[in-house]
């Protein structure tokens, strides 16, 4: 298993009239948690495509549990539990300040390689630099 904190300071463009977040910006935090992740243990993103694969977001889920509110400081905690050879499950904890959970999430990705735009396998070295995560 993998886990990663990201802070995210909420921003007033990121709410409503209201100042609560609005609701799809949650999946805009697990965007940002997600790259984190990656790029914590040396994967960004770029690497990935610069092997001529994306990952898609197959499915989303997200559950709303109390409000976060402009310029509070978030915590998204993104996590990986099992080895993502076809397709990658992250699950997402967003904390505020004081600790509290307000929303947790799952986004479901798959592999794709764009010379052929078909679904495809992890790239080899991609799965190397996870696995040392799930011995």
């Amino acid at each position: 298993m993998i886990s990663h904190d990201t802070t995210i300071r909420v921003l007033y463009r990121d709410t409503d009239k209201m100042g609560v977040v609005y609701h799809a910006n949650y999946i805009v935090f697990y965007e940002a948690a997600r790259n984190e992740l990656f790029r914590s243990i040396g994967l960004p993103y770029s690497d990935l495509e610069a092997q001529n694969i994306v990952m898609p977001i197959t499915e989303v889920t997200s559950h709303y549990k109390a409000p976060a509110y402009y310029d509070e400081l978030l915590t998204i905690r993104a996590t990986v539990k099992e080895l993502p050879v076809v397709r990658m499950i992250v699950e997402y904890e967003v904390l505020n300040e004081k600790g509290e959970l307000l929303n947790t999430g799952k986004t479901i990705l798959g592999y794709v390689n764009t010379e052929r735009m078909r679904p495809c396998r992890a790239p080899e070295e991609f799965i190397a630099k996870l696995s040392k995560y799930f011995e």
